[in-house]
C-alpha cells in the first residue's frame, strides 16, 4: 500500500471513529485518559527506554542542546504527562455545553452548543509528549485525533501509541480515535494535508520551516502559529529587582521554548538602572546580548551590537536582543513591527499605562509584571494544551478543551414559522 492510499486508509478510519467518539459520554472519555495515566505510571521505564534510542540517534546526527531538550521525555516530563492526564480527566467536558441562551419576540429560544471539531491532524516536530497532551485534550472534547511526529522521536511515539490503543479499547472506545501515524515517509504529511474530505482541521507544532509547508500544502483550515518572537518593555517608573528577576525567568529559564523572551526593549529613564543589572543577573546565566547604540556600554562585556536581523528573530538560545526606546509609543511600534503576536509584556509601577499597554500590544497573551514563559495552557487554567495559535480565528493563544471544539446554533420552537 502506498503512502497516500495508507493515509486515505487513516483519515477514513478517523472519520468513522470521531462519529464515536463525539456521542461518547464523558464519563467513558474520562476513564480513558485516566487510563492513559496509569499506563504510562506504569511503564515510564519503557517510555524512557524507547526516548533514549531517539535522542541516542539525535545525539549521534549533531542535534543542537535546545532540540535536544524538546526531545527529551525526562522523569519530570513524564510526571507532568501523568499529571495532565489526571488534570484533563476532572476538566468539566465542553461538548454538548449550551451557551447564552436566549428568547426571541416570535418567541424561539436561540443558543448555542459547543460541539466536537470532528478529525484533527497534529503533525509536529521533537516533543513527544505532544502525543500524550494532544491526544487526551482531543478526546476529552470529543475528536478523534491523528498524530505524526518528527521522525526523531520516532520510538518515543511508538512506545506512546501503544499506550493510547491500550487506554482506549479497555474504555469501550474506538483505537482510532487516536492514531499515531506508524512511518517516518514525509509523503505522509504532504498526503494527510490532501484529505479535506476526513480531517476538518490541521494544527502544525514546531519550526518555522514545518508550519509554513502545512500551511501552503494543507487544503483544510490550519491553526497556527509560525515564531516566538516575545517581547518585554520595562517602562518608568519599575521595580527594578522585580524586572531582573522576571527577565531571568523568561530568558534563562528554558531559551529554546517558544514563550522564551526573545527582545527586551527598555525606557530611557529606567535604562541606566535596569540594564547594568540585567546584565550582571542575565550574563551570569550564561545569556549574552544583542545590544542598540544606547543599550550596548551598559550592558559590558556580555553585549554586541545588534544588526537589523537581531530584532524579531526566534533564537532558541541564551540570546536576548535589547533596545533602548524613548517612550511607550516607540515600544508599542518596535512590537508592532516586530513581533509574532505571540507574547508581549510590561514592567511596570504605573497602572494606567500598563492597562494602555493590555490594550494596544496584540498578542495572543499580554501580561503585566509577569514572565513571557507564563504562555502556557497548563499555567493558565486550561489543562495541558494542544498548541498556541497567533492567528486569530478560530482561536487565539493556548488551545484548551474548549478551543478544540466550535460552537453551532440551536433553536428550541414550539410551532413557530417564519413569515
Amino acid at each position: 500500500m502506498g503512502i497516500e492510499d495508507q493515509m486515505l486508509d487513516l483519515a477514513k478510519r478517523a472519520k468513522a471513529a470521531a462519529r464515536e467518539i463525539a456521542r461518547a459520554p464523558s464519563a467513558a472519555k474520562n476513564a480513558a485518559i485516566v487510563r492513559v495515566g496509569e499506563l504510562l505510571a506504569l511503564r515510564r521505564e519503557a517510555v524512557a527506554g524507547a526516548n533514549e534510542k531517539d535522542l541516542a540517534a539525535a545525539r549521534a546526527a549533531g542535534m543542537d542542546a535546545p532540540k535536544l531538550d524538546r526531545l527529551t521525555l525526562s522523569p519530570k516530563v513524564i510526571e507532568a504527562m501523568i499529571l495532565a492526564c489526571g488534570e484533563v480527566a476532572a476538566l468539566p467536558d465542553p461538548a454538548g455545553e449550551i451557551e447564552a441562551m436566549t428568547q426571541r419576540p416570535n418567541g424561539l429560544m436561540v443558543g448555542r452548543m459547543r460541539t466536537p471539531l470532528g478529525v484533527i491532524a497534529m503533525i509536529y516536530e521533537s516533543r513527544p509528549n505532544v502525543t500524550v497532551d494532544a491526544a487526551i485534550l482531543c478526546l476529552k472534547a470529543g475528536n478523534a485525533v491523528i498524530l505524526r511526529g518528527g521522525s526523531e522521536a520516532f520510538h518515543s511515539n511508538a512506545a506512546l501509541a501503544d499506550i493510547l490503543r491500550e487506554a482506549l479499547t479497555s474504555s469501550g472506545i474506538p483505537a482510532d480515535c487516536a492514531q499515531v501515524v506508524p512511518t517516518t515517509d514525509r509523503g505522509a504529511v504532504k498526503a494527510l494535508c490532501k484529505l479535506d474530505a476526513y480531517i476538518d482541521v490541521m494544527i502544525p507544532r514546531g519550526g518555522e520551516g514545518l508550519i509554513r509547508a502545512v500551511t501552503a500544502e494543507a487544503t483544510m483550515p490550519v491553526l497556527k502559529h509560525f515564531m516566538g518572537v516575545c517581547h518585554a518593555y520595562v517602562d518608568s517608573p519599575v521595580d527594578a529587582d522585580q524586572a531582573v528577576a522576571i527577565l531571568l525567568n523568561a530568558k534563562a529559564q528554558r531559551p529554546g521554548v517558544c514563550n522564551a523572551l526573545e527582545c527586551l526593549l527598555v525606557h530611557k529613564d529606567v535604562a541606566e538602572t535596569v540594564l547594568p543589572m540585567t546584565a550582571a543577573a542575565l550574563g551570569a546565566a550564561g545569556v549574552s546580548f544583542r545590544a542598540c547604540e544606547r543599550s550596548l556600554p551598559l550592558l559590558g562585556k556580555f553585549a554586541t551590537k545588534a544588526e537589523e536581523s537581531d530584532y524579531g528573530h526566534e533564537f532558541h538560545d541564551l540570546i536576548l536582543a535589547v533596545k533602548v526606546v524613548d517612550s511607550m509609543d516607540e515600544a508599542l511600534d518596535h512590537i508592532a513591527r516586530y513581533s509574532s503576536n505571540h507574547t508581549e509584556v510590561i514592567l511596570t509601577r504605573d497602572h494606567p499605562r500598563a492597562m494602555r499597554f493590555l490594550r494596544e500590544a496584540d498578542s495572543s497573551m499580554v501580561g503585566i509584571n509577569c514572565s513571557t514563559r507564563f504562555n502556557d495552557g497548563g499555567e493558565l487554567g486550561l489543562g495541558a494544551e494542544i498548541g498556541i495559535s497567533t492567528s486569530k480565528l478560530h482561536a487565539f493563544g493556548p488551545m484548551g478543551l474548549r478551543e478544540l471544539t466550535s460552537a453551532k446554533f440551536v433553536v428550541l420552537g414550539n410551532g413557530q414559522v417564519r413569515g
